[in-house]
């Protein structure tokens, strides 16, 4: 992963920063409730077996999104 990507297009096992939130309305307020501010960094665990909804541990908490909501969440490799 290099650059600038959605967290959606992070692969099971890796991490990384959240750069930007790109939701607006009550998407971007629940998913900066969540933790997802700037700098935080987010562990992809596991994905369903139909690929949706995919598991990240956030803060330590592990917490479940749909597709539409981490697309919305620009993250870097932060190395």
């Amino acid at each position: 992963m290099a650059g600038l990507v959605t967290l959606n297009a992070v692969p099971v096992g890796s991490s990384a920063l959240v750069t930007k939130i790109s939701a607006a309305g009550m998407t971007r307020r629940r998913l900066l409730d969540l933790g997802l501010v700037p700098g935080t960094r987010v562990e992809v665990v596991r994905r369903s077996l139909l690929g949706d909804p995919v598991a990240y541990n956030i803060r330590g908490a592990l917490v479940a999104l749909r597709k539409e909501q981490s697309s919305q969440v620009v993250v870097s490799n932060g190395e």
